[in-house]
């Protein structure tokens, strides 16, 4: 009996019966790149290793930042990929990870680029689908290993085509509940929920440069962005070896993430133009040959089960032997003296189909095996918990948020739903509970900057190019782990969205209508390449951005949902027999000097009813705003005679009041729609806040200045703009209490010109439905109820 160092020897004699120059070359260049030989000549392919580098980081930004599209299937979808050339196990991952959701109660789909194959359109095969097909025709329709993997499980579609979008589409029309996504770590235009990435125990990361000088497809530092990663033949290195690849990894990737998998060659079976059986145990000895990415690890897999490796001959990966290439294999075989020859099992379907072996050969069938699997599934299952995010830009686009955030709750109990207001510290989102992942981001003009320069200028000198980089970085930190963001406010929110994690959001556009001059060019662009969706506060906006090609709907104004919270119950207040009147400070930095404005008007108010016994006033107060700020306001606004509204005695934050000269003003800390319904006029200064009331038909006065111009627009004759004058404030709400005429034209135009609510549902319909979420949810639930 020969050694197995005879055996290499002898490999070496065998070589010249099938090596051709190319042959020749390829081996040389791949021990190079495999970091196998220190110097070579191919050496000189060094800077194009350098260009290779350069271009990969600048795709990777590309994707990282929304610069090429990259949007979330309605599938889920786990990838098993590597950053390196083949030879890392991927195929036998595939395959157990699909075990493991079938054991689990999941109907999984695989999707493949199918390598070698010349489909274009999708094609899917299944085991069933095989029988009787020419192997031929479809080896040379979908390539080597979906052939494999659809015989390896039954039941399982494979879907293979050039474009693996094209294939989720395809499968989503099947009862397919997850996709595994064949070598797609580096396939970013599809989204994906799960990211594992292998990485080869005996050959981890070659030389260390990108290709063509070296196996890289990635730097090592991208496996950041994995959600698992697992070295593969762990048992094939030492433990040293291991330990040091392990310090390696754990520079890019958390230890709780890392996976350790090895080889289990389970059985042996006999081929000879179809499967023949299974053989009664391993060869003693043996010529193997085969044609895949890692034929190093196939050899010490054979020499551990103690088969004697009289000869070897290996292939480029993915080779279609040919009739000339068996016969001059089988006269290698018997002039080694091998009683047999081994072959791995993807080997076969690259057999030509009309040759037959003198005797059969010997296929081994190996599987993956996790020395941790528990673990592993506990990682997979955190991954595929759907995580959404809110994103809001301004305090009244914060309080739609909190509603479709609830909403969201509501509709997927199971998901973790968090907010991201860049506007403000959240105070709407941390009154409701709801996690904010976002940076406090305060600004002196409370990210109202498009009115006045120098209020740009403003927030510039207070720091906001810093609280947009420590915002960007909080995206970074969501990027790859969370569902399709969900944007409440303009334009600005969605490219602010898209630069910090990437993904296309949809946008609840609450800011422009045609009403109002409509969407810029730039901002229709926009909207038409990197949004998933937007709905719009009203009809003629949404036909608008149809027009210009963007993706766009009108299911009621957003603006109104907040008028339909089911949570929210009407709260008494006032006299049934005086006028009541709702007053509205604002919810930004200014209300507290617009507070003693609001206060004089209402001393004016109050003196032109007083034949009629007064009025009833009741102010609504932001969450953003401070109540010891606001009582120091009261106090501040004295009267010529040096009186000042003070605090009633007794009366606590949940319900004070303050009085001067027997008029007196309820605070109300609530939702505005709970107070608003009872309300005759509304003095107010806010923005939403003012459209919601005159949605709710509450007629509004308000000030003149350059943003409520721009609002007057909107709300039409259901808002009086006066000067920046007490007086002229009380007589114009004066006016509109005596006038009941007045009033109702100007609640049926305020009712008329916000329109409806609805939009909010049915973005969490669109999101359950067309994006997928309602059956990642499902799918969260069945294996959480199966793994924990």
């Amino acid at each position: 009996m020969r050694t197995p160092g005879e055996g290499t020897r002898d490999r070496s004699q065998g070589f010249g019966r099938l090596r051709t120059p190319v042959r020749s070359a390829l081996g040389s260049y791949l021990s190079f790149a495999r970091g196998e030989t220190r110097f070579s000549p191919w050496a000189l392919v060094y800077p194009f290793g350098l260009i290779a580098r350069f271009v990969v980081a600048a795709r990777n930004f590309a994707f990282d930042h929304g610069l090429a599209r990259s949007e979330e299937p309605p599938i889920p979808v786990v990838s098993v990929g590597n950053i390196t050339l083949g030879g890392t196990n991927k195929t036998p991952f595939v395959e157990m990870l699909c075990r493991i959701l079938q054991s689990a109660g999941v109907s999984p789909g695989i999707i493949s680029r199918g390598y070698g194959g010349r489909t274009v359109d999708p094609v899917v095969i299944t085991a069933d689908s095989m029988e009787g097909e020419s192997p031929d025709r479809l080896r040379d329709l979908v390539g080597d290993e979906p052939l494999l993997l659809a015989s390896r499980l039954p039941g399982v579609p494979v879907a293979v085509s050039k474009d693996r979008l094209r294939d989720v589409d395809v499968l989503s029309e099947r009862d397919i509940e997850l996709i595994v996504a064949d070598d797609a770590f580096q396939h970013r235009r599809m989204g994906r929920d799960a990211d594992i990435v292998l990485v080869d125990a005996c050959c981890p990361f070659g030389n260390g440069w990108i290709v063509p000088a070296g196996i890289l497809r990635e730097s090592p530092d991208v496996l950041s962005r994995a959600s698992a990663v697992v070295i593969t033949k762990s048992e094939q290195v030492s433990a040293e070896s291991l330990e040091k690849l392990v310090d390696e990894l754990t520079r890019h990737v958390p230890r709780d993430r890392l996976f350790f998998s090895r080889i289990s060659l389970h059985e042996w079976r006999l081929w000879n133009g179809g499967w023949r059986g299974t053989a009664s145990g391993r060869p003693e000895s043996a010529l193997i040959f085969s044609a895949i990415g890692s034929p190093e690890s196939f050899r010490r897999s054979l020499l551990a089960e103690g088969v004697e490796i009289l000869r070897e001959h290996r292939f480029k990966d993915h080779y279609r032997y040919r009739v000339e290439d068996m016969r001059a294999l089988e006269a290698s075989m018997a002039e080694c003296g091998a009683p047999c020859m081994i072959c791995t099992e993807k080997d076969v379907y690259n057999m030509p189909h009309d040759w037959n072996a003198s005797r059969d050969i010997l296929v081994p069938f190996i599987s993956t095996v996790l020395d941790d699997e528990e673990r592993f599934r506990s990682c997979l299952l955190d991954s595929l918990r759907p995580r959404m995010v809110v994103a809001s830009n301004g305090y009244g686009e914060d309080s739609m948020g909190v509603l479709l955030a609830r909403k969201l709750s509501e509709r997927f109990p199971s998901a973790l739903v968090s907010a991201f207001p860049i506007v403000g510290r959240g105070e709407h989102y941390s009154k409701e509970g709801i996690p904010i992942d976002s940076t406090p981001s305060d600004s002196p003009s409370d990210g109202v900057i498009k009115y006045r320069l120098v209020d740009l200028w403003r927030d510039l000198r207070a720091g906001l190019l810093k609280s947009i980089a420590m915002q960007m970085g909080a995206w970074r930190k969501l990027r790859g782990r969370i569902r399709t963001p969900l944007c409440v406010g303009d334009v600005y929110l969605l490219l602010h969205t898209l630069w910090g994690q990437g993904q296309l959001p949809v946008l609840v556009a609450t800011a422009k209508t045609v009403y109002l001059s409509g969407h810029w060019r730039l901002e229709r662009f926009i909207l038409k390449h990197r949004s998933r969706m937007a709905w719009t506060r009203d009809r003629d906006t949404a036909e608008e951005l149809r027009r210009s090609g963007a993706q766009a709907r009108f299911d009621g104004n957003p603006i109104m949902d907040i008028t339909c919270d089911n949570t929210i119950e009407p709260v008494p207040w006032g006299a049934d027999d005086l006028p009541r009147i709702l007053l509205l400070p604002g919810s930004r930095r200014r209300a507290y000097d617009d507070l003693r404005l609001l206060l004089r008007a209402v001393e004016r108010v109050q003196e032109a009813l007083l034949t009629t016994g007064g009025a009833s006033y009741m102010m609504v107060v932001a969450p953003t705003l401070d109540t010891d700020r606001l009582l120091q306001a009261c106090e501040e606004a004295r009267s010529a005679d040096g009186t000042a509204w003070m605090p009633v005695r007794g009366s606590d934050t949940n319900g004070l009041r303050v009085s001067k000269n027997g008029c007196e003003i309820s605070f109300f800390f609530g939702p505005l729609p709970a107070v608003a319904g009872r309300a005759h006029v509304l003095i107010g200064l806010g923005g939403t806040a003012n459209q919601v009331c005159a949605g709710m038909g509450v007629p509004v006065v308000s000030i003149e200045e350059k943003g409520k111009f721009v609002q007057k627009k909107l709300l039409g004759d259901s808002e009086i703009l006066v000067p920046q004058d007490p007086q002229a404030l009380a007589d114009a709400a004066v006016e509109i209490i005596g006038d009941d005429e007045l009033r109702r034209r100007m609640s049926e135009e305020g009712v008329s010109r916000l329109g409806g609510p609805g939009a909010l549902d049915r973005v969490a319909d669109y999101a359950a439905t067309r994006m997928g979420w309602g059956l990642r949810v499902r799918l969260y639930d069945t294996l959480a109820a199966r793994w924990k």
